[in-house]
């Protein structure tokens, strides 16, 4: 095998002697005007013309001398009868999508409800300085120059239609390419400006921006105010101080990554909200916040290098926006980005944590502890194989502090009676381990079965898994806890039934259309925590008892069928106790991620509804039960749908199809 041969091209090499990489092979190297033996043996002329490039990345104060000479001769230009001036020309850039519909605009004075909300987001004057979002862009790109607010005075929106030309005024400017794109060791960073033909680099969309440019910054504000007030409570991946300090002091317009986050931040919220809370159609919502989803995507791409726990929470944000708009691919894949992102932060290793402000090491704890909750649930839906396990996990759980209690050097103490909404993140963590234990157990007992005392051994440890998911509640500070006591002995016989229907559909009904509704029970964040972890903690206790019957028949060969039923039916009759405990607005404002949950243990009843003619009373009850289930909650899921195409009519009339009843 032959390999090939690198030589040391000198300076004096001839022209054809470079091009073909051979040595130059002269009678007299000292001669610089003697032909080479090469080309006098390819008759051809031996010259030296070629001119070695200078070393060192391009000289940026040249070529903004010669850009400021072009603006110069342009302006002249244009005082000389050129009517087009640039800032007319100026093109905003806010998504491909985003210039096609006009954007709405939300009249500040919608409602009472709606002032009440912008007025929660005002800065006070004693709040936390700007910029304490921890992340690395505000001095990563220190070049970035200041935007004056009447550069954007008269910018038309920017037509997806027409593509970018390099006549355009921001259209790859030389100065934007080489001096603001965070990807140092990319080689085609100092390529020419592309040809119009095709797509712009990714450097174009990695600048600042204004909120405006997206949607009137009164929007952007009341969707912020609607997060913390309905979406945050599950979520709390966010330092509201901090954020809302930015927000105020614009460190979008300075930091494009902050901008990012902004943007994620409201789709997701956009896609969460029951309709109701923003006077906009449906069709205009969804606009919304496709187009804020991919402008916050558009920038972050290019902005991986190095990572920040900011990648991880506007992935976070993009993988709940794909779940509610139905892109399960695209889901995955953005929790997939997020997962790997937190990894390669060490965002699991407690170890990671020293020397950072505490406001970063709280939000790193809440967004990490955040996906290995999202990593157990898509788990045991869809099947999936664990991506963060526990054991790998020596992280500490979140602070229980409000946000106003963290600061970047203290912790402040929680006011003595005052329940933290995190303390909800970190129960509902507990329960999670768990579940990723039984799934870790199942995964490696499907694999390779145990037998004999192995199997009994296992079953000790499914029945020790069971206890604890039985009591892991039992501790959790009042506000989180169940105000009835689930028991299956408190049911009436008539639990449930048309009359219950009727009221939640009405109540369902009111929550999502009327914008004068009262919000009570929705605005309460501990009934919405509540609702997630008892309805998960009914969940987790399903799939233990589900394996825990499957060991005991491949050690004793056979099952106690009835007990099995019963075990079923007592799940279902607690969950339903759930639903009817705690109120409607709170099991609404958890959206689709609860349906799921219910829908993944209600649809089990269906073999024992199949088993109608040998156990009538048992079938009849996990009837009503699954009735029940079904017909709430897909109300509520319909509910948020953003695509009309997809809204049928009310599910409570589609029922009867589905069952098979009148």
């Amino acid at each position: 095998m032959l390999f090939p041969i690198s030589f040391s091209l000198s300076t004096t090499c001839c022209d054809a002697c470079r091009a073909r990489k051979v040595r130059c092979a002269r009678e007299n190297p000292d001669d610089p005007q003697s032909s080479c033996k090469h080309c006098i043996a390819l008759g051809i002329p031996c010259t030296y013309d070629y001119q070695p490039k200078k070393r060192g990345p391009p000289n940026l104060y040249l070529r903004r001398l010669q850009e400021a000479a072009a603006a110069a001769a342009a302006q002249q230009e244009n005082q000389n009868g050129d009517t087009l001036s640039p800032a007319s020309s100026r093109k905003s850039l806010a998504s491909p999508q985003s210039a096609s519909a006009p954007t709405p605009i939300i009249a500040p004075a919608t409602s009472s409800f709606l002032e009440q909300s912008l007025n929660n987001v005002a800065l006070s004057p004693g709040s936390l300085p700007p910029s304490r979002f921890t992340i690395t862009a505000d001095t990563y790109h220190p070049q970035y120059p200041a935007i004056p607010a009447s550069s954007y005075a008269g910018s038309p929106p920017a037509d997806p239609q027409r593509p970018m030309t390099a006549e355009d005024p921001q259209a790859f400017s030389p100065a934007e390419q080489f001096s603001t794109y965070p990807l140092y060791n990319w080689s085609y960073r100092q390529h020419q400006p592309a040809p119009p033909s095709i797509l712009p680099p990714l450097s174009y969309y990695y600048r600042p921006h204004r909120l405006e440019d997206i949607a009137p910054r009164d929007t952007i504000m009341l969707i912020t105010a609607l997060f913390f007030d309905f979406v945050y409570p599950l979520t709390p991946c966010i330092h509201k101080p901090s954020y809302m300090a930015d927000l105020h002091a614009r460190r979008e317009e300075r930091d494009p990554l902050f901008f990012a986050l902004v943007m994620s931040t409201v789709a997701s919220t956009l896609v969460q909200l029951p309709r109701s809370y923003l006077p906009m159609e449906r069709h205009a919502v969804r606009k919304l916040a496709q187009t804020c989803h991919e402008a916050s995507r558009h920038i972050s791409v290019a902005s991986y290098d190095p990572p920040t726990s900011m990648h991880v929470v506007i992935r976070y944000f993009d993988c709940v926006y794909h779940f509610c708009e139905g892109h399960d691919a695209t889901q995955h894949a953005a929790f997939g980005e997020a997962a790997h992102i937190a990894v390669t932060l060490r965002m699991h290793e407690e170890a990671s944590y020293e020397g950072l402000d505490l406001i970063e090491c709280e939000v790193r704890r809440r967004t990490f502890w955040l996906l290995f909750g999202a990593d157990k649930s898509m788990s045991i839906l869809l099947g999936r194989p664990i991506c963060l396990r526990d054991e790998d996990c020596t992280v500490h759980f979140p602070k229980e502090l409000d946000d106003e209690y963290i600061t970047p050097s203290a912790y402040l103490p929680q006011p003595i009676g005052k329940t933290s909404l995190v303390s909800g993140l970190n129960y509902i963590t507990r329960i999670f381990a768990l579940l990723g234990e039984i799934l870790v157990r199942i995964r490696v007992d499907k694999r390779s079965p145990p037998q004999g005392q192995y199997a009994t051994a296992r079953l000790e440890e499914v029945r020790s898994l069971h206890s604890r998911i039985l009591s892991a509640l039992a501790h959790a500070p009042e506000p989180l806890r169940l105000k009835e006591t689930l028991s299956q002995a408190n049911v009436p016989s008539d639990y449930g039934g048309a009359g219950f229907r009727q009221a939640a559909f009405a109540e369902v009904k009111d929550f999502f259309d009327n914008p004068n509704a009262s919000r009570a029970n929705a605005l309460n964040p501990f009934l919405v925590v509540q609702a997630n972890l008892y309805v998960t903690q009914q969940l987790v206790r399903f799939v233990i008892e589900q394996y825990r019957d499957e060991l005991v028949m491949s050690i004793r060969g056979n099952n106690d069928e009835q007990r099995i039923a019963d075990d079923r039916e007592a799940v279902a009759s607690d969950l339903l106790n759930i639903l009817h405990n705690i109120p409607i607005q709170s099991i609404a404002t958890n959206g689709p991620s609860l349906v799921h949950k219910v829908r993944f243990v209600a649809s089990t009843l269906l073999d024992a509804v199949r088993k109608a003619e040998t156990a009538p009373a048992t079938a009849a009850r996990a009837h009503a039960y699954l009735w029940d289930f079904l017909s709430i909650l897909s109300e509520i899921e319909r509910n948020y749908l953003l695509d009309d195409d997809r809204d049928a009519a009310s599910s409570g009339d589609g029922m009867s199809t589905l069952m098979g009843t009148n």
